[in-house]
Parts: structure tokens; C-alpha cells; sequence
């Protein structure tokens, strides 16, 4: 039996981990602190897939009618 990838599926956008750097620039470029960001629960099936821990801040791609791609930023919780 082979495992199912969530993130193979066509609704599940790209999801995955940024760098303390990229970090920096992406708070900087809003004006927040981190803890400002949207969360996402360390549980969710696609934290468990691409590995994150609490702390971690995701990256989501999703397709856009009007930009055609836009980027969402998350911080990964208990």
C-alpha cells in the first residue's frame, strides 16, 4: 500500500518551512512581529507532512485569479 501525499493533491496549495532570514524580511516588509501572523495548529496534516514544529513559520502558494500566485505566511502552534 503506498502512503497518500497531501500535498500532491490539486486543492492542497504549496506548503513549506521559510528560513529565520526570510523570516526577518517578510516582518519587516508588513511591519509586524511574529506572533502577528495568521496560525496554523502543529497538528494540521500538512504541518505533520513537511515536518514543522511549533515556532516554524509556513509559506502557502495558492493560485490567484488576479496575481496568479500570492504567498500566505503562517506560524506553526501547539
Amino acid at each position: 500500500m503506498t502512503k497518500f501525499s497531501l500535498l500532491d493533491h490539486e486543492s492542497v496549495p504549496k506548503h513549506e518551512i521559510i528560513s529565520e532570514g526570510e523570516l526577518k524580511s517578510v516582518l519587516s516588509k508588513y511591519l509586524i512581529e511574529k506572533e502577528q501572523l495568521p496560525k496554523i495548529k502543529v497538528q494540521d496534516p500538512v504541518s505533520k507532512e513537511i515536518g514543522a514544529v511549533v515556532g516554524d513559520v509556513v509559506r502557502i502558494t495558492r493560485k490567484s485569479q488576479t496575481a496568479g500566485e500570492a504567498d500566505y505566511y503562517r506560524l506553526v502552534i501547539e
